[in-house]
């Protein structure tokens, strides 16, 4: 799986935190991984994207690979 480097808010790392520690999340890995997921799904369905508009997602997901986490 690629490895990815982001710097967030403390804001949302404190949020994202909170969220491990109540057992919405087992870590920080599967939170990000989750939050990302569902933010591109909310995205993808709250824009009006045209199929040939540059930039739209892909439909086949994550470049064709099998994965638990294709939206």
């Amino acid at each position: 799986m690629p490895k990815v480097e982001i710097n967030i808010p403390e804001h949302l790392e404190m949020q994202m935190t909170q969220m491990i520690e109540q057992g919405e999340f087992v870590n920080r890995e599967e939170a990000v991984e989750d939050l990302l997921a569902a933010g591109l799904r909310a995205y993808r369905t709250g824009s009006a994207m045209d199929d040939d508009e540059p930039g739209a997602f892909e439909d086949d997901g994550m470049m064709g690979h099998d994965d638990e986490y294709v939206f």
